[in-house]
């Protein structure tokens, strides 16, 4: 079962809110230590990242950029404290994205939240739900976000079990 703390979603209540924003994360410090751990996590150690002396001296950024797809990455845990779970949800799995944009760079030491529309549910008889959302993860105080995507998505629904 699914172990998020939020109240599990009924399926006809997700059918509901398909076309609106479901939620919105608590703001996340990006900071150089959560970068420098991506950087050894994913051997990229490109000095944009890494080395904030020379990211400061040759770079239009003032300092270090988290990775694209650090920023990214944060969106399970964003969805995990944000989204309700589909009731009886078995597990969630990623299926993918569309049109993903990384539109501008987090900055080390920025703060940054997800934002959640639902923008897509397709439950299947098999009891595997497909849901889609469309993901946007703003920076504070920028007018333009990091990234956006459709973000791909299943769920697998326990089916009950009949008394023998």
């Amino acid at each position: 079962m699914n172990q998020s703390p939020l109240k599990p979603l009924p399926m006809q209540e997700a059918l509901d809110a398909v076309g609106t924003e479901i939620g919105l994360s608590p703001w996340r410090v990006v900071s150089q230590e959560m970068i420098d751990k991506f950087a050894d996590a994913t051997d990229d150690h490109q000095f944009i990242h890494v080395n904030p002396e020379r990211a400061a001296a040759e770079t239009p950024f003032g300092g270090t950029i988290a990775h694209g797809f650090l920023s990214l990455s944060l969106l399970s845990t964003m969805a995990y404290e944000t989204i309700r779970p589909l009731e009886n949800a078995g597990m969630g799995i990623n299926y993918g994205f569309d049109r993903l944009r990384f539109v501008t760079p987090v900055k080390s030491g920025a703060r940054v939240r997800a934002r959640f529309v639902l923008a897509e549910l397709v439950a299947r008889p098999s009891g595997w739900v497909h849901m889609n959302y469309d993901v946007t993860i703003e920076i504070e105080d920028s007018k333009k976000p990091a990234l956006t995507a459709r973000w791909l998505t299943l769920a697998v629904i326990e089916r009950k079990k009949e008394n023998a």
